[in-house]
This record gives C-alpha cells, structure tokens and sequence, in this order.
C-alpha cells in the first residue's frame, strides 16, 4: 500500500501542474489555421483547448453578454480595430509578461497590454504585370493621381481591413488631407468596389482594371490556384511611412477562469517554436521578429512597414468610416 501511494505521488510529481487545466478561446481565425497550432501545444504541455469559432462581432457581443459567467479565457481575433474595440468594451484584461514584450513589438501590441499581435497581416498594392510598369508605382496616396484614372479596383469600405488603413492614413495625415486622398481613389475607380480582395485580383487579372489594394495572403491564395497569373505586390511608400501592417491578435479575457494557462498559452503562440507555423498557415507573417517568414511569403521579397501602433486603426475606425463615406467611397 505505501509503495503504490509512493509511486502515485511520484507521477503526480512528474506531471506538468496544468496538465488538467483547459484554456477556452473564443476566436474569429477559422478552425483550419489554429487547430494545428491547438494540437501541438496539447501534446507539448497535456493542456486542453476547447474554441469556438465565429466573426469577431458576435463573439465580442457574446463576452459581452455573458460577463463574469463567460467560460472563455481568451479572444483571438484578426485586425487591431477589433481587437481595440474589444478592450474599450471592457471584455479584456492587461497581462504583464516579459515573454510576450520580448515577442511581440511595442507597435503591434496594445499599449495597455491587453492585446498582443501573433501574426502580420501587410495591406499593400496589387497590379497587372501585363499593363502596369511598376516604376508607375509608388505611394497608397499616389493611387489618387489622375494617371490611374479608369484603372483602379477596390474592395468595399465597408470591410475593417480598408478602415483601418483609412484610420492609419488619418494618423498620418490628417482627415483633410486623407479625405482628398480618399477622393481620388473614388475618382479613378474601373468599377463599383468589390465584397473582396479575391474578387479585386481577379478583375485586374481579367483587365477590368489594372492595380489594386489587398492584403497579401490573399494574393498568395490566388498565387496558388494559378501560379501563372499575371500579378505581382508592390509595395508602396517605402521612402516615407511604410507599407501598412495589421494583426491578427489575442488578448486574455477580463473573466477568464483559467487566466494563468492561459497567458502560457498566448506566450507559447508568440515563440519562435510556434511562430513560423502560426503566420505560414494563412500566410502572413511572424510577429516575433526573431522568426523568418515561411518560403512562400518570402519569395514576396522584404518591405518596410509602418511602425505606428496599430491601436491607432481602433482608435480612428469611427473617424474612418464617416471620412469614407463623406468621400463617395462605399
């Protein structure tokens, strides 16, 4: 009998002390690019990951109504204007660890530290190699020159990714100024904007226009379908602010029941172990800055990006949306 309580106490010893925990996350990255990363980190630790899925809406509007009876532990979602919005709404809680400030840089996280980066997401210029010399190129405020006349797609603005851009443009310049800016764009469009960057691509592709702005995981999606298609990213503004860089990101939940497995698990998913495999299944690109891109979305070759705190695309979003919409672009 004391040899068996012996060798029970020994196991026990042995054990990770999370081993039981389960971590609940609430996320807006569809099943297919965290699930993998999931698995792993439940064989690596024996911690147990339950998720949901959802656009970031309803579940920011489910934390919401849930409050102190939510089971999860952490949002994940894409976009800092979401995930600002999350923390205005009070549904997010500031962790202090050394591990994610080391990860994750000052600009791709909440200065409140309420919400980290874990993957970049570049929003950048798309164009006809057939129709377009890309010493045409040069800046997003320059697609607002009449030369592009007739020749530009868009997506809708109603999309956060285009806010937060405008956001960020606002930052930069001022309402006045991006308004123009904004105008112009409208000016030179082909056509009425499209619901989506994949739909914008391939109305270049097909000479319905001849440059365009997504984000470029989208590109790289399309690159795989038809390696042959004649496009290729420039990226603009690399002797001012920047190319202009987004997140997909996560933060630890106000009412978490299970806050410290879950800060670990947040600060395994900012590794260099986890990184690589984080940004390569949706093809963006690592935020840990210690962990180089995946094959694919190096061979897009290097920009510089804009080193505002993304917080800012929250922060202006509502300021963006009336711009836009005071400019005709919807």
């Amino acid at each position: 009998m004391k040899k068996t309580i012996i060798a029970l106490l020994c196991l026990a010893v042995s054990l990770p002390i999370y081993a039981t925990d389960t971590v609940t996350v609430y996320s807006a990255r569809k099943e297919h690019l965290i699930k993998p990363l999931f698995d792993a980190y439940t064989e690596k630790t024996g911690v147990q990951i339950r998720y949901i899925t959802d656009k970031a809406g309803p579940l920011l509007a489910r934390l919401k109504a849930e409050g102190t009876n939510t089971p999860a532990d952490i949002l994940m979602t894409v976009d800092a204007g979401n995930l600002w919005q999350a923390a205005e709404s009070g549904v997010l809680s500031q962790v202090e660890s050394e591990v994610l400030n080391k990860n994750v840089p000052a600009h791709l996280r909440d200065p409140d530290n309420q919400w980290f980066g874990l993957s970049i997401r570049a929003r950048t210029i798309v164009y006809s190699t057939d129709r377009v010399n890309p010493e045409e190129l040069t800046t997003y405020e320059d697609l607002a020159d009449p030369k592009w006349k007739g020749r530009l797609c868009l997506r809708t603005s109603k999309k956060v990714y285009n806010q937060s851009l405008v956001a960020m443009m606002i930052t930069r310049h001022g309402e006045e100024k991006t308004r123009q800016i904004i105008e112009g764009w409208v000016a030179n469009l082909a056509t009425q904007p499209f619901s989506n960057d994949t739909k914008t691509m391939q109305a270049i592709a097909a000479g319905q226009c001849d440059a365009g702005i997504v984000n470029t995981y989208y590109f790289g999606r399309l690159q795989q379908k038809d390696p042959d298609v004649k496009l290729a990213l420039f990226w603009p503004n690399q002797d001012s602010t920047g190319v202009h860089v987004n997140i997909s990101g996560a933060g630890i939940t106000k009412n978490a029941k299970n806050r410290d497995a879950a800060i670990k698990l947040l600060e395994w998913l900012s590794s260099e172990e986890a990184q690589q495999k984080f940004a390569a299944l949706n093809m963006e690109y690592p935020v840990n800055p210690a962990v180089a891109p995946d094959a694919v979305v190096s061979a897009w070759g290097n920009f510089k990006g804009d080193d505002l705190n993304v917080a800012q695309a929250g922060k202006l979003q509502t300021q963006a949306i009336k711009l836009m919409d005071r400019a005709g672009y919807r």
